[in-house]
């Protein structure tokens, strides 16, 4: 059975961090799955991609994935809007169970309110990068950094290292 990658998403995400990496994953063989707030919903990036949520974030249970995708974008702040915190509390059991954990540019944001990223190594777009400071982040300027299973890029022109790295991290 191939992994499946769960990737948490809302309206006016950015359409290629969620295109590239995603067709990545299926390329080499890897079921993708969006969770969001409504299942069957549309959510439509700043640029017009549109993407169905296939599973709602009250009904998908983080066990059932062996990898998360958090694209940039305005998607990450909506996410961390949730009054109920769930998006945050779903990301933490991939921080804290070492499951491969990938996010791009503004995706660090929701590893935030993990409450997981003590001593971690990340990178982020830069007005990101002081909130991952704050989190006991320990934050460099590269395109893509590994800290056991996470994985963070800054923006869309690191996609080619980023997706390397996240296919790379489900093979091993």
């Amino acid at each position: 059975m191939a992994k499946k990658v769960v990737i948490i998403l809302a309206d006016e995400f950015e359409d290629i961090e969620l295109t590239s990496p995603k067709e990545a994953l299926e390329e080499a063989g890897f079921e993708t799955e969006i969770v969001g707030d409504t299942a069957n919903a549309e959510v439509v990036g700043k640029h017009g991609e549109k993407a169905i949520v296939n599973v709602s974030i009250a009904d998908a249970k983080p066990e059932d994935y062996d990898g998360l995708l958090i694209p940039g974008g305005f998607s990450p702040d909506h996410l961390r809007g949730d009054a109920e915190g769930r998006y945050g509390a779903f990301a933490k059991y991939f921080t804290k169970n070492d499951v491969p954990t990938f996010a791009i540019c503004h995706g660090p944001q929701v590893l935030v309110d993990t409450d997981d990223l003590n001593g971690r190594t990340l990178t982020a777009v830069l007005n990101v990068r002081k909130d991952l400071s704050n989190a006991g982040a320990h934050v460099v300027d590269e395109s893509v950094v590994v800290d056991n299973n996470i994985v963070t890029s800054r923006t869309p022109d690191d996609l080619d290292d980023f997706n390397r790295e996240i296919v790379k991290q489900l093979e091993d």
